[in-house]
Formats: structure tokens, C-alpha cells, sequence
């Protein structure tokens, strides 16, 4: 018997004795489309992590390419806050207040020359604290013409007819062109002189500032207004910079060795000294005392704090540090500076 089926069935005639290939199923149709990942080099190839993401130059790259977001952030050590230092400034501000306010009572009709030179002595130190600071192209020459401004605001606020500020503008005004003109001329400073017109204009508006004492001084119930508004102001400082010696919480800023419970605690201060001094004197009540008091109080320790953080962006910015005693100057300084305006505002528009 034969078998049904021949032992070469399925197999191909090849010529010769060339050996078979492999069979292929797929053999007499054309390739179908790969599905999965494409392995090269032994399957080494690193798969697509997801879909290429186009970029506005250079080659598209992938979501996995991409740097981790989650690193840890490095915190910045708060400063330290020293107390004999908050101390020493706190001295300053009590024993500046209590200069202004005695100066103040020094004050009548036909004898202004001694408190006012007494403010000329305290525009002398806004002077040199805040260009020691501040440091502007031509720093000698922008001390020179201020010192100037401050002596023809106070000689303007003594000598005119009308107790008013328009002098005091008009001096102001004099005293900044000429400090631009000056730098202008200068070849070395003729480059920074874009730099030095804030410095100038601030240093100038400073020392004009405290010459509306002798404007308010010769005004009705201005004496008195000074007293309430100034002590008001003196306390407010001291108070602030006591409570961060002892208990500079919370910190405002980690590079500002303040607290917030002194800004408050000081307004708050500030404010019971004028409502205590407006029950005394003559012509205020302890409501509008307190409502001037409040606002001189909270003027100072704004802008007593305001001078600490310029002091900090400038050490983070590299500058080298200023002079130690005109860099602690600035911030009572300029308190008091922004107050007495804001105390003549305040006389004039409410009483």
C-alpha cells in the first residue's frame, strides 16, 4: 500500500541542493505596519516616553527630557537682630524728639531764630546720614547745595511776610536744578546723572521738610500742634525700636531685622501720648489730638521701616555697606522728616 500523500507535499522544488529558507506566512503580501516599539542594537533602545512637544528652536523634545520642578527650595537665614544696636536708636529718636519739642516751645512772635537753628542742626545730620547712604555721583556736591536749600528754606520760613510753603517749594525747586546742573557740568558724574536725580530730589524734599516746623510755628495753636504731633512721633520710634529688642516678632522680612508688633505697638503708643497731651493743652480736645497723633505716629514708624528695607535691597544688590553711625541715623531721620508735613497737613486741613 501507498500512502495517500506524497512525503514532499509542502515542500518547495529548489533547484539543486540549495537549503529552504525560513518559511514565511506573510510571504506573497506586502509588510503590514509595525505596532510596537522599534528595538535597535539588541533592544538597547530607550522607548518614547510620550508625544514630541514642538519648541519655537531646536529639536522637539520629550516630556521625559524635561528638568525636575521639585527641588527644594534653599530658605535665607533671617538676620540677626541686635538689641544694643535697637537700643542705641532708640536713645536717638527720645533724645531727637524731645530736642524738636523743646525747640518748639522756644518759639514766639519776633524769636523764631532759635528754633530755627535748631532745625538747621537736625537738616544738618538728614544730610550727612542720608548722602553717606545713599551715596550719589557727586556726593560732595550734592551735600553742599542741600546744606544750602536747608538754610534758604529756613531763613524763607523766618523772613516771609505770609506763614506759607510756597518759599520752601520755590528753595526746593532752586536747590534740585542746581545739583543736576552741577553733575551735568562734571565729565565723571555727566554719565550717572540719571542715577543721582532720585538720590538729589529726595535729599532736597528731606531737608525743606523739616523747615515746615517753623511755618506751623507761626501759625495759631502751630506750637501747640508741633508738641502733641512731634511727641507723638519721638514716642512712636522709641517705642518701636525697644519692642524689636525685645521681641522682634513676627518678622516682616527675613533680611530686615524688624518686627511687626513694634510698627503696631509704636503707632498705638504714639497715638495714647497725643490723646494724653491734647486733654492739657489748649485748644485741642483728646479726639483731635489723637486723630493728628495717629497720623504723624504711623507716618514715622512707616517710614522708619521703609529705610530698613532700602538698606536691605542694597546689601543684596552688592553695594558695600554705608557708614555704621549714618546708616542707624537714617531711619529716625526720616520718620521725623516725613512727620512734619504730615503735622502741618494735618494742622491747617482738620483744626
Amino acid at each position: 500500500m501507498f500512502p495517500s500523500t506524497s512525503p514532499e507535499t509542502g515542500r518547495d522544488p529548489w533547484a539543486g541542493n540549495a537549503r529552504p529558507g525560513p518559511v514565511d506566512p506573510s510571504r506573497g503580501y506586502p509588510p503590514g505596519p509595525r505596532t510596537g516599539p522599534a528595538n535597535d542594537d539588541g533592544g538597547n533602545r530607550r522607548e518614547r516616553g510620550g508625544p514630541r512637544r514642538l519648541r519655537k528652536s531646536g529639536p522637539a523634545r520629550r516630556p521625559d527630557d524635561e528638568p525636575a520642578d521639585d527641588a527644594p527650595e534653599e530658605e535665607v537665614e533671617p538676620v540677626a537682630v541686635r538689641r544694643p544696636l535697637a537700643l542705641t536708636v532708640a536713645g536717638f529718636a527720645a533724645l531727637l524728639g524731645v530736642g524738636l519739642v523743646l525747640g518748639a516751645q522756644t518759639a514766639g512772635p519776633g524769636h523764631r531764630l532759635p528754633f530755627a537753628f535748631i532745625i538747621f542742626g537736625v537738616q544738618l545730620l538728614f544730610v550727612l546720614a542720608w548722602t553717606m547712604a545713599m551715596r550719589p555721583p557727586a556726593l560732595l556736591l550734592v551735600a553742599l547745595v542741600s546744606a544750602g536749600v536747608a538754610a534758604a528754606a529756613d531763613a524763607a520760613a523766618v523772613q516771609s511776610e505770609i506763614a506759607g510753603l510756597a518759599p520752601l517749594g520755590y528753595a526746593a525747586a532752586g536747590g534740585f536744578v542746581l545739583g543736576v546742573l552741577g553733575q551735568l557740568v562734571r565729565r565723571v558724574d555727566r554719565v550717572r546723572v540719571t542715577d543721582s536725580l532720585g538720590s538729589t530730589l529726595f535729599i532736597v524734599v528731606g531737608v525743606v521738610a523739616f523747615g515746615t516746623l517753623i511755618v506751623l510755628s507761626r501759625i495759631p495753636a502751630g506750637t501747640q500742634a508741633i508738641t502733641i504731633c512731634l511727641t507723638a512721633t519721638g514716642a512712636a520710634l522709641t517705642v518701636a525700636r525697644l519692642t524689636d529688642a525685645v521681641a522682634p516678632w513676627p518678622r516682616l522680612a527675613p533680611q530686615v531685622p524688624r518686627g511687626a508688633a513694634g510698627v503696631v505697638l509704636g503707632a498705638m503708643i504714639g497715638t495714647l501720648v497725643s490723646a494724653v497731651l491734647g486733654s492739657y493743652l489748649v485748644g485741642f480736645t483728646p479726639t483731635s489730638a489723637a486723630l493728628i497723633g495717629l497720623v504723624t505716629a504711623a507716618t514715622a514708624v512707616l517710614a522708619d521701616l521703609a529705610v530698613g528695607y532700602a538698606e536691605a535691597g542694597r546689601l543684596m544688590a552688592g553695594e558695600p555697606p554705608t557708614m555704621w553711625v549714618a546708616r542707624h541715623m537714617q531711619g529716625p531721620l526720616g520718620g521725623f522728616a516725613l512727620a512734619a508735613p504730615a503735622a502741618y497737613a494735618m494742622c491747617v486741613l482738620f483744626l
